[in-house]
């Protein structure tokens, strides 16, 4: 689904991503790992087009998409959310879906029918996905911090992407709401057959929820495999875990 090769960012002289590769397999879900600073949500941005690299290579579904804009990344399949929730706080639970789902359809832009009366079934499906639809007609600012992350990812889905990323989706979230995002996260791999990739400090879910995992440290890879694997690898526990090894 995704390859990064090489990939190179410097900002001032500083190397955020020095030499990262990462490959995500169709229907998989990808976690991507690494102390503070490593680089992962700079590797999100590269991979969204938000940043352009210096140098590498992003393949999506093997079509070449670096330093392509946002907008035309989002338009061949690809969804993300971030770190800082990213809704529009002025409308509804329901309008916040719909906006996304009329731009997918590309019927964003239509002057002849006011939006509220279009794509209301494809809006209330992926409303009942997330869980809600009791909430769909509440304004976003009375929503609880870990419902705004659900909206957010459901916002993502909206766009029906082909892979899914993540950016640390249970940051500052109680257990009950992590517990929450870690079974939606299942979900929609298990029952969806979604591609996911995202990045998490939280070890317990990573190992949870993965099948790969992606260790980056200074901007470079160091391994990826099986949690497992990493789990017992060395090197990622002198640079990440800081055992001795």
């Amino acid at each position: 689904m995704l390859q990064v090769k090489q990939l190179k960012k410097a900002f001032d002289g500083f190397q955020a991503i020095a030499d990262a590769n990462l490959s995500v397999p169709i229907g998989e879900v990808v976690a991507v790992i690494g102390p503070n600073g490593a680089g992962k949500s700079t590797l999100f941005n590269l991979i969204t087009g938000h940043l352009q690299a210096d140098s590498g290579h992003i393949q999506f579904q093997s079509q070449e998409i670096t330093n392509l804009a946002p907008y035309k990344i989002c338009h061949k399949g690809m969804a993300r959310s971030f770190q800082l929730i990213n809704i529009f706080s002025s409308l509804t639970v329901f309008e916040n879906v719909q906006t996304s789902v009329l731009a997918q359809q590309r019927l964003d832009r239509n002057f002849f029918t006011p939006s509220r009366r279009l794509l209301i079934d494809e809006t209330l499906e992926v409303l009942d996905i997330f869980g809600l639809l009791e909430l769909k007609d509440r304004s976003c600012t009375s929503l609880s911090y870990g419902d705004q992350k659900v909206l957010e990812i459901a916002i993502a889905l909206g766009s029906k992407p082909e892979l899914l990323l993540l950016d640390e989706p249970t940051a500052g979230m109680s257990s009950e709401e992590t517990r929450k995002i870690v079974n939606l996260i299942k979900k929609l791999s298990r029952e969806k057959g979604l591609t996911i990739l995202i990045t998490e400090h939280d070890m317990e879910l990573v190992f949870d929820v993965a099948q790969k995992i992606m260790v980056l440290h200074q901007g470079t890879t160091i391994a990826q495999g099986l949690p497992e694997d990493i789990r017992n690898d060395k090197s990622v526990q002198n640079a990440y875990l800081g055992e001795a090894g």
